[in-house]
């Protein structure tokens, strides 16, 4: 009779035995003694310009239903990278939404340490990019050498200027110089590239990053502007990448009634679009619109600008969503 059964019980499994290792995902594979490997990813915390949505002292339609329903409200543009392999994570930007981020961060990819944080990665000088360091002083996180990664006018400003030079000086942050073009491995498998892009340099140059895991490459411009300023066809860093997040802050030209659009120049969505116009499906999927305008039709699902970047082949970044690297 038991060997009735095993006889039963091999032709019922047997299929499953003969199935290749690669039919499982790598991340549910174990041998004795060795943990359960995932790969990094990329996750998008927030997808919005310097103000977030809404926006300080905005009462228009724009913004008056995102102040009624928090669920339409949007934090302002920054990555993070999490290597759960080795328990790493940093935040490409520091916003003026970094607590929220950080705890979004810590409920996605919870570790156990002060500020949580292998480093911070900033582009650029503008508030929506840098400010939220001030969450790592005496007042608040009181952190201890985060590496703080910078470009050398980056770096100048925050030790010449208070309260960032406070900071360094008090050893909450250490700043990580970066040179241009030139890659920095922040483990053993994930790697960031900084390149200038041309921008309102004020106080600092503006960079992009392309960020390298084992498997695939994301490039993130959150701020440039205008793509024939810029040494480098856009057409080639997407070819170059699997997903590029790029600057999608107005749709239109005449978005902002009343000022003048060209002193704070952006590539306009509908620029973007038709310069891109001639790439394949497959290249246009890459591209994920981030850092848009509190003023941005985009932001309305429904609206016609909405319906033109999905009908186009393009994409809105989402807040929440991954990447695998």
């Amino acid at each position: 009779m038991f060997k009735l059964r095993w006889k039963i019980l091999q032709r019922l499994f047997a299929p499953l035995i003969l199935l290749p290792m690669s039919v499982f995902p790598l991340r549910t594979r174990l041998s004795a003694g060795t943990p359960i490997e995932t790969a990094p990813y990329l996750i998008v915390l927030g997808v919005a310009q310097d103000g977030g949505l809404p926006q300080a002292g905005c009462q228009k339609n724009c913004c008056r239903e995102a102040w009624k329903n928090s669920k339409l409200r949007r934090c302002v543009s920054c990555l993070a990278i999490v290597d759960p392999a080795t328990s790493e994570r940093w935040i490409i930007d520091a916003t003026p939404d970094f607590k929220t981020q950080l705890r979004t961060l810590d409920e996605i990819a919870p570790i156990s340490s002060s500020s949580g944080l292998a480093g911070i990665l900033l582009t650029h000088g503008h508030i929506g990019h840098y400010t939220g360091l001030m969450h790592f002083g005496r007042e608040a996180i009181g952190a201890r050498e985060v590496p703080v990664y910078v470009m050398p006018r980056m770096k100048d400003f925050l030790n010449r200027n208070g309260p960032w030079d406070q900071l360094a000086r008090l050893k909450n942050i250490v700043l990580v110089p970066m040179q241009k073009d030139t890659a920095i491995a922040l483990n053993h498998r994930i790697q960031v590239t900084p390149f200038l892009v041309p921008h309102r340099d004020e106080y600092t140059e503006t960079i992009g990053y392309r960020i390298a895991g084992p498997r695939q490459s994301v490039v993130f411009i959150p701020d440039i502007d205008k793509w024939e300023k810029w040494e480098r066809r856009i057409e080639e860093v997407v070819a170059s990448a699997d997903v590029a997040y790029i600057d999608g802050t107005f749709y239109a030209d005449g978005e902002i009634p009343g000022r003048n659009m060209a002193e704070i120049p952006h590539p306009f969505i509908v620029e973007t679009m038709q310069r891109l116009a001639s790439l394949s499906l497959a290249e246009k999927n890459k591209v994920r619109f981030i850092h848009l305008n509190h003023t941005n039709p985009a932001w309305r699902r429904d609206s016609e600008a909405a319906r033109a970047i999905k009908k186009a082949g393009f994409r809105l970044a989402q807040e929440g969503e991954k990447i695998e690297l």
